[in-house]
Order: C-alpha cells, then sequence, then structure tokens
C-alpha cells in the first residue's frame, strides 16, 4: 500500500482505520494496474487517468464511492450521485464489508466507465467509455 494511503487510514479511530485498511487491500488487490493517490483529501485509484474508486471518512461512517457505479445495478450501492453516476456505500464496522460484493464492484468498475478524466475539456459533459 502506497505511505499516503497507510496515513490516511492510520489517521483514522479503530473501527474506521480497520474498514479503510480492508477496503484499501482490497482494491489493490483486485485493481492492480491501478494508480492510487490521496487525491481531494481521501484515496482514489484511477485506470487510464480516469477515478474509479475511492473513499472517506464522512459522519455517517466510511463512504466506498464508484465513480460509475450507478450504472452498476447494484442493490447496495444505494447512495446514487445527483449530478454525476457515482454510487456509493457506507460503513460504520469491518464486519460491514462483503468482500464478496466488494470485489463484483471492483471488477464492473474495468467494464463500465464514464470519462470523468475529461469532464472539464467537455464543460460538465460525461461520455461513456
Amino acid at each position: 500500500m502506497k505511505e499516503e494511503i497507510q496515513t490516511y487510514n492510520d489517521n483514522q479511530l479503530l473501527p474506521e482505520k480497520e474498514i479503510c485498511d480492508l477496503l484499501a487491500t482490497t482494491i489493490n488487490n483486485e485493481l492492480t494496474e491501478a494508480e492510487n493517490k490521496i487525491w481531494h483529501s481521501h484515496p482514489v485509484w484511477f485506470l487510464d487517468g480516469n477515478p474509479i474508486v475511492g473513499y472517506s471518512k464522512q459522519k455517517k461512517g466510511i463512504r466506498l464511492m464508484f465513480w460509475s457505479g450507478a450504472d452498476f445495478n447494484e442493490a447496495y450501492l444505494n447512495v446514487k450521485g445527483k449530478k454525476f453516476k457515482d454510487a456509493s456505500i457506507f460503513y460504520t464496522s469491518v464486519l460491514e464489508v462483503e468482500t464478496a460484493d466488494l470485489t463484483r464492484w471492483l471488477k464492473k468498475s474495468r467494464e463500465i466507465q464514464w470519462d470523468y478524466k475529461n469532464i472539464v475539456k467537455r464543460k460538465g459533459r460525461l461520455e461513456k467509455l
């Protein structure tokens, strides 16, 4: 795991740290070709410069967000973005993380992508990749 992401995880309280460590490990194992870094203050993974998945600490817990997740047709990714094609799930305990679901979502994140990398160039308009 990248040092900056481990530092982010280590700065969380114990229940959140466990969730973050599990998410980062699973994402790294599944998206081996992805670049990852701290982006807008939280860990994000990119494929060819396009943001795919990330997580952040919020009031409701750890939010796992897939940038193109609204098109995954997954019931548990039920926190939908209002403006874009993102979808999220919140975790408050590491026991809530179903790794089989997470692995399936990560596979879909490779196959189903909207082009966020060029959203500024297209003046806010998304195109499917």
